[in-house]
């Protein structure tokens, strides 16, 4: 069924209605146990669901696998987004034939960004320069078999300079053929409510549907605000400031904000909500709990997909995922991203919204530097550890402050030529009420285990590997290099806790660890950023030359001390 028609229903029967948004895992065991929280998620009664698609066509193959499994395993009508990006025509049509081989009538149209290998943004042959060009593409070749939808952009597209221009080219979108619109997430209500009533007076009138995202973590709001743009009401933003060392005050925050905006949008009459779900389940529950609209997760059986085998509860028995339902909408609910489970659907959520790369060359070259030799690379690192630069190409904010306690020693080794992506300090049982170090619920204690992961220059690879196998009965260290070599003393299947904490009334809750899975998932990205980096220079240039030849040379490492009683033993193998 089409989902226009599905909105149609929806909007005659006068009552609020919503729909989800995931993204493709990035691993096998992330995608096996979003299935069982999708199963779970679609007995909450959603008009749709959707399915991103990465740049390029990063993602296609899983993208439709997902799409395939939410409308023919369970039962729910499903939207395929789909870019233009980086894709020619026969890679556009044989994602539309694989959409229409599944029985998927729903595509979002999107233009996206460009995919993370490619050095700058290119049209597609046969002219697919900006959405609306697929729209037409579809409608042509298809005709009406497609339901296509688009995005709105409540607040102006990133790129435009021109918020009036914007708008026309929105128009262009619909009346190319679009069936739909979903709007880009918004944190203040009146800002999508004052843009839905200037679409509805250009005289649109097919269904918008809002983008809400309640917010999960302190962190990954910073991201999103920071690569969005995207409005935030002050007050929203000084109680999140207050609360950002209280994760599950965080996540209060988040839902109580995302139920009282819903409320604010059907007050002024706008029913349908597109809830970005980030493959997370718990708060967007909590949410329509709250708004009661979730009367139907109680009802009904689970399904099994395929070939799986599922506990009395559902639980996908393959994959250790919790067992209860309760547990099962929680095991993961703390920091995912770069640093979460990489069994968890939401591993890798980090990276949802594009590349962290988004200076101008200018931009740069001017806070970067221009880089020729491995001194100036290690020099701009410590600068960046010590606070005299906000960023690098692999982080797009300042340090947290929990960093401080180790600041002398970062900047030491880093001026040693050991570049850190990511380290933390050791704990041992500090209050989960911490301003600096704490998370979770309060009444509880946390721990970690000190680890550093680098870039490692070749030349000083070997006596660096030498130290940490001579200390393998206390280091666990995993290494990669771009070419794809790889090193661990690691236990085969085993992953290395790192930060774990103790509530009362919970078990032992942990929310990062380390991993094969999880560290080598990582390191294509780690490495393509060298890359990203060289192209923002000309491709002859010194500064690319010699950003492309460290990139080939350099091992990526972490290194994971397992003794958290010694807090800065770690740092005796960084000479």
């Amino acid at each position: 069924m089409k989902v226009s028609d599905k909105l149609k229903q929806a909007e005659d029967s006068k009552q609020p209605y919503f729909s989800f948004e995931y993204f493709p895992p990035k691993t096998e065991q992330g995608l096996a146990n979003l299935y069982d929280r999708i199963e779970r998620m679609a007995r909450l009664g959603p008009v749709f669901v959707a399915v991103t698609w990465g740049a390029g066509g990063a993602t296609a193959q899983r993208t439709l696998e997902l799409c395939s499994a939410c409308q023919g395993v369970f039962g729910v009508e499903t939207v395929m987004h789909l870019t233009c990006t980086n894709m020619d025509v026969a890679q556009v049509d044989a994602a539309l034939e694989g959409a229409k081989a599944a029985g998927i009538q729903n595509i979002l149209a999107l233009r996206g960004d460009p995919p993370r290998d490619a050095e700058y943004w290119t049209a597609c042959e046969g002219g697919f320069s900006h959405a609306v060009d697929l729209v037409r593409y579809i409608r042509e070749k298809y005709g009406s078999y497609f339901c296509v939808g688009v995005a709105g952009y409540p607040e102006g597209h990133i790129e435009s300079t021109d918020a009036d221009q914007d708008f026309e080219y929105f128009v262009a979108k619909v009346e190319a053929g679009a069936d739909f619109v979903v709007s880009q997430l918004a944190y203040d209500a009146d800002v999508f409510i004052q843009w839905e009533k200037r679409v509805r007076a250009r005289g649109i009138t097919v269904p918008v549907v809002a983008g809400v995202l309640p917010v999960q973590s302190y962190q990954s709001f910073r991201r999103l605000v920071f690569l969005t743009k995207v409005a935030v009401p002050e007050s929203l933003r000084e109680r999140l400031e207050d609360a950002k060392s209280n994760d599950q005050a965080v996540k209060d925050l988040g839902v109580e904000h995302a139920v009282a905006m819903v409320r604010q949008l059907q007050a002024a009459g706008v029913r349908g909500v597109h809830l970005t779900t980030l493959n997370l389940e718990n708060s967007v529950q909590r949410v329509l709990d709250a708004l009661g609209m979730g009367e139907a997760a109680s009802a009904g059986a689970g399904m099994a997909l395929p070939g799986r085998a599922m506990t009395s509860t559902g639980a996908m028995t393959s994959t250790g995922a919790m067992t209860s339902t309760a547990e099962r909408r929680v095991w993961d609910d703390f920091p995912n991203g770069r640093w979460g489970d990489a069994r968890s659907p939401a591993f890798g959520s980090a990276d949802a919204y594009g590349a962290m790369l988004k200076f101008d060359a200018q931009g740069a070259a001017r806070v970067w530097g221009r880089p020729c030799t491995l001194d100036d690379v290690s020099e701009l690192f410590a600068r960046y550890v010590t606070g005299e630069i906000a960023s690098l190409p692999w982080s797009d904010e300042p340090l947290r402050a929990e960093t401080e306690r180790i600041g002398e020693e970062l900047a030491r080794v880093n001026r040693l030529g050991f570049w850190t992506l990511a380290s933390q300090p050791a704990l041992d049982g500090v209050a989960s009420a911490d301003a600096t170090h704490g998370w979770g619920p309060r009444g509880g204690y946390v721990y970690q285990k000190a680890f550093v992961e680098c870039f490692v220059a070749g030349a000083k690879f070997g006596s660096f590997l030498s130290r940490l196998q001579s200390s393998a009965s206390r280091v666990t260290y995993y290494a990669a290099n771009r070419q794809g070599d790889f090193l661990t003393n690691a236990h085969a299947g085993e992953g290395t806790a790192l930060t774990w904490g103790v509530f009362p009334g919970r078990a032992v809750v942990q929310p990062t660890l380390i991993d094969k899975i999880s560290f080598l998932a990582w390191r294509a990205e780690a490495f393509q950023t060298w890359r990203e980096w060289a192209a923002m220079f000309a491709h002859d240039s010194k500064e690319a030359c010699f950003l492309r030849e460290t990139a080939d040379e350099c091992w990526l490492v972490n290194v994971v001390d397992n003794d958290y009683k010694q807090a800065d033993a770690i740092w005796d193998l960084f000479q």
